[in-house]
C-alpha cells in the first residue's frame, strides 16, 4: 500500500502537493493566533498612527459633527489598516499584480480589479452603515449585560462574523488549490470581475464584526446621529482607509515586479494555485481561529495557547 502510494504518476503528484498545503496552512494560521497580538496593533500602531494624523488624542476626542466624523472615519480606517481583521485581505495580493510589457500596461491591468474590489468593499460597507444610522442605539453593539458565559451580543457577533469570513476563505483557497469546485467559476464565466467583487463584499463585512476600539468609536457616533446617509457614508470611508495601503502595495509591485513576477509564477504549471491558495487558506483559518477559538479562550470558556508578549 505505501509502496503504490509512492509511486505516483506526474500527474497525480501536484495534487498530492496540494493537498500538503492544506494542514500546513491551517497550522499557520493557527501559530499566527497564538502569537497576534491585538493590544500591539491596536494601541501602538493604530491609536498612534490615528493621533497623528488628527492631530489629537482620537480615543478621548469627542467627533463634533459630520464633517469630523468622516475625516475620523478616513484616518481610522487608515490607521486600522494593520489590525487582525485586515490580514486576510493581503490574500487577495498576488493575484492583482498586472501583466504587460510596460510599467502602463501593468497599472492599467492592476487598477481594474482593484476597482472591483472597491466597489464590493464600499457596497458592503455603506449598507451597514446606513442600517446602523437608521437602527441606532438598538444594535447589539449598545448591549450592555453580558448571558452567560461573559459573552457580550457584540462578541458573539465577531464571532459569527469573522467565523463565516473564515471558513469562506478557506474554501475559496481549497478551490484555488482545484480541491474542491470553484464556486465562483461558473459566474466568473459571465462577469470576470465576479471573483474580486465577492473579496471586496468580505473585506467590507468586516466591519460587521469589528471590535477596533476607534471603530466603536465611530459606530457608537452613527448610531446615535440616527442618520442613515451619514453612516453609510462614515462607514464606506472607513473601509476605503482599509484597503489604500494594500491598494499602494499591489499598484507598486504591479508597477516594479509585475513582469517579472507573472513571469515567474507562470513558469511552473501550478504555482499560482499554490501560492493563492495558500494565502487564503492561511488567512482563513487564522481569522475563523482566532475570532472564534481564541475570543473563547480569553473568556476562559475553551483553553488556547498564546505566547507570553500577548
Amino acid at each position: 500500500m505505501t509502496l503504490r502510494a509512492t509511486a505516483t504518476t506526474p500527474a497525480e503528484r501536484p495534487t498530492a502537493r496540494r493537498w500538503l498545503v492544506v494542514p500546513v496552512s491551517v497550522l499557520a494560521g493557527f501559530l499566527l493566533t497564538v502569537v497576534w497580538s491585538a493590544e500591539f496593533v491596536d494601541q501602538t500602531i493604530g491609536a498612534s498612527v490615528a493621533d497623528t494624523l488628527l492631530g489629537h488624542d482620537a480615543s478621548e476626542t469627542p467627533i463634533a459633527g459630520i464633517l469630523s466624523g468622516v475625516v475620523f472615519a478616513f484616518v481610522t480606517g487608515l490607521a486600522g489598516t494593520f489590525t487582525a481583521c485586515n490580514i486576510a485581505a493581503m490574500g487577495a495580493v498576488a493575484p492583482l499584480v498586472g501583466a504587460g510589457s510596460s510599467a502602463g500596461a501593468r497599472m492599467a491591468r492592476t487598477l481594474k480589479p482593484l476597482g472591483w474590489l472597491a466597489v464590493g468593499v464600499l457596497a458592503v460597507s455603506g449598507v451597514y452603515g446606513f442600517v446602523v444610522g437608521l437602527a441606532g442605539t438598538a444594535m447589539p453593539q449598545f448591549a450592555n449585560s453580558p448571558p452567560a458565559g461573559g459573552l457580550l451580543a457584540r462578541n458573539i457577533q465577531s464571532m459569527v462574523t469573522f467565523g463565516v469570513i473564515g471558513l469562506i476563505l478557506v474554501f475559496l483557497g481549497l478551490a484555488a488549490l482545484g480541491l474542491v469546485r470553484d464556486p465562483l467559476a461558473r459566474l466568473e464565466r459571465r462577469f470576470p470581475n465576479a471573483r474580486m467583487l465577492v473579496m471586496g463584499a468580505l473585506i467590507g463585512a468586516f466591519l460587521i464584526g469589528r471590535p477596533f476600539g476607534l471603530f466603536r468609536q465611530l459606530f457608537r457616533d452613527a448610531a446615535v446621529s440616527h442618520n442613515p446617509l451619514y453612516g453609510a457614508l462614515a462607514f464606506m470611508l472607513q473601509s476605503l482607509g482599509n484597503i489604500v495601503v494594500m491598494a499602494v502595495l499591489v499598484l507598486l509591485l504591479a508597477l516594479a515586479l509585475g513582469g517579472r513576477a507573472q513571469r515567474w509564477l507562470g513558469a511552473r504549471p501550478g504555482r499560482m494555485a499554490i501560492i493563492t491558495g495558500t494565502a487564503f487558506i492561511v488567512a482563513g483559518s487564522f481569522t475563523t481561529l482566532y475570532w472564534v477559538g481564541r475570543l473563547l479562550g480569553r473568556f476562559e470558556i475553551i483553553w488556547w495557547p498564546t505566547a507570553p508578549w500577548v
